[in-house]
């Protein structure tokens, strides 16, 4: 609510006594009073509301006597018409309150439901520093079509972060689909690949329930064992991860393969393999959607992501993704497109 709508019942009240100062003989500016109830219940509760119905039958009754005329019949109607309006109104605000109150519950449920869907990123995981960015480009949702994971699992952490095509709540339950067969899927599947196989296989499942060809998700799968100066990545049709060492950032090339539930578009025989970053300490792998490197400043120039890192210089996770975060708000401004982040690197 504004903050100036509270202030209307009291802006309508000094200007009938302002008109009553001025033209005190001509006008009769208690009539005005009559909507002063409904007024106040667009900012008041019930209780207030029939506080104020009453104050401005009273202030009518004293103007009235004041210029003589309290027993004319179009006064004795404004009454009449001012105590409706009180009623109307202490109805009103009281279905108000009702309404915000079940609104509250209803989001609250919501918040809870999609902080489910979408957890929080752990600040360490099995030998891991991480850090996370999450932005949908609706500002009233909590989750939208971008998705992350983090798990730690007998295989060493398994982290996940894609993109489904499309928007709303159809994205949303796709997403949930994807996180859900991740979760249950990275404990109990030995190899990487296998288990972008299988999210493949669970995002063609959900396409054909829902009767839609065309869904898919754009993923990039990562895998990092405690103790290793290694981490594995299977990239199936994501942005391309980056390597950030000091000043320098790299690409990291990965096998070109379909987005998950476009896999069995693909040669039956070829099975890609992981590929092997090397990740010593201080060098952070940097996972991110096409939020970031799509975002488009007023002139449609792209985020020029690798330069504004190169630029900023540190590899620190949590600094990496605060740093996103306020550059490209304030290269782009508002987001066209959901935005994920996600920043890892060896604990010393």
């Amino acid at each position: 609510m504004p903050r100036w709508v509270p202030w209307l019942p009291v802006a309508l009240l000094l200007l009938d006594l302002l008109i009553e100062a001025v033209v005190p003989d001509a006008v009769a500016a208690g009539f005005l009073l009559t909507a002063l109830p409904v007024v106040a219940a667009f900012s008041y509760g019930p209780a207030l509301t029939a506080a104020t119905t009453a104050g401005a039958l009273a202030l009518q009754i004293l103007l009235a006597l004041r210029a003589g005329h309290i027993n004319e019949q179009h006064h004795v109607w404004v009454y009449i018409a001012t105590l409706l309006s009180g009623v109307m109104g202490t109805a009103l605000a009281w279905q108000r309150i009702r309404q915000n109150r079940n609104l509250l519950q209803a989001r609250t449920v919501a918040e809870t439901l999609q902080r489910t869907v979408l957890r929080p990123v752990p600040e360490r995981a099995g030998g891991l520093r991480v850090a996370g960015l999450y932005r949908p480009a609706q500002a009233e949702v909590l989750v939208g079509g971008d998705l992350y994971e983090v798990c730690d699992t007998r295989f060493g952490v398994r982290v996940l972060l894609g993109d489904v095509r499309g928007k709303g709540l159809g994205a949303v339950r796709t997403v949930a689909d994807v996180l859900g067969a991740f979760r249950a899927a990275a404990h109990d599947t030995p190899g990487l690949v296998d288990l972008a196989d299988q999210l493949d296989r669970a995002v063609l499942r959900d396409a054909t329930d829902r009767g839609d060809d065309e869904l898919f998700a754009t993923a990039v799968l990562l895998q990092y064992r405690p103790g290793a100066d290694c981490v594995e990545i299977v990239n199936r049709g994501h942005t391309t991860p980056l390597l950030l060492a000091g000043g320098a950032i790299t690409p990291v090339s990965c096998a070109d393969e379909l987005p998950l539930g476009l896999g069995h578009l693909g040669p039956p025989d070829e099975r890609g393999k992981p590929t092997v970053v090397v990740l010593p300490p201080g060098h952070t792998v940097l996972l991110y959607t096409d939020g970031v490197s799509e975002a488009r400043d007023a002139t449609g120039t792209f985020y020029p992501l690798a330069t504004r890192l190169t630029a900023f210089g540190d590899t620190t996770p949590d600094r990496v993704v605060s740093f996103l975060a306020q550059d490209v708000h304030q290269f782009a401004g508002l987001l066209a497109d959901d935005l994920a982040v996600l920043a890892l690197t060896p604990e010393h």
